[in-house]
């Protein structure tokens, strides 16, 4: 991949993965939840839909499903239901502390296979990714060229500038909020507000089409 073509992948990508989404509201609610290092399970389950996503592309099982209203609107439902799902978990999940209390909030740690197969369902049920992959990736692959390591070279660019994003801004971003998780009703206020969050991404991705 010829350094031009490479630094406009690598710019396209810093503002693809600056835009706002389900992963960065995943990412945020888990670096104030879990805690900002914890939060990488997450950002790591996210990067293998993203893997996922180029190899569809690339397979052209991405151009089926562009093509395709009926497996689109299904994949577009799923997503939206999971993300609906994640929101009103979060909006109506009981803190261990009385209704009033403002003592310190207990709670187990969530796992790291648990974060990274959420992190990896918010991204992968996302049918609008394929599509956006689907003209993206054309645009820095030459097809007279040998194209394994252009897409190696596409996949890692992106998947570190995302981690760099997400993680090191999003998750960041984050860190200050998070002495208002250390009592029960402030655990219960961001719960509502990336439930919330959670639920206003599944709306636009029914509305938006």
């Amino acid at each position: 991949m010829a350094l031009t073509v490479w630094l406009s992948l690598l710019t396209a990508s810093v503002v693809i993965s600056f835009t706002p989404g389900a992963g960065a509201i995943n990412t945020m609610s888990n670096s104030l939840t879990e805690g900002w290092r914890r939060s990488i399970w997450g950002v790591i389950g996210q990067q293998l839909a993203l893997i996922v996503h180029v190899i569809i592309v690339a397979a052209g099982v991405g151009l089926i499903v562009a093509s395709s209203p009926v497996l689109f609107d299904v994949i577009r439902y799923a997503g939206a239901a999971y993300l609906a799902y994640l929101g009103l978990r979060l909006i109506f999940t009981r803190t261990t502390e009385a209704e009033d209390s403002d003592a310190p909030s207990a709670r187990l740690p969530e796992g790291h296979w648990s974060m990274m197969r959420r992190g990896f369902w918010v991204n992968i049920l996302n049918p609008k990714a394929v599509v956006f992959f689907l003209a993206f990736i054309p645009q820095f692959i030459k097809v007279d060229q040998p194209v394994i390591p252009q897409y190696l070279v596409l996949v890692i660019t992106v998947v570190v500038v995302d981690v760099v994003v997400m993680w090191g801004f999003f998750a960041t971003a984050a860190k200050p909020f998070q002495r208002v998780t250390r009592t029960a009703r402030g655990q219960r206020g961001l719960n509502v507000v990336f439930g919330t969050l959670f639920l206003a991404v599944a709306a636009l991705l029914l509305i938006v089409h």
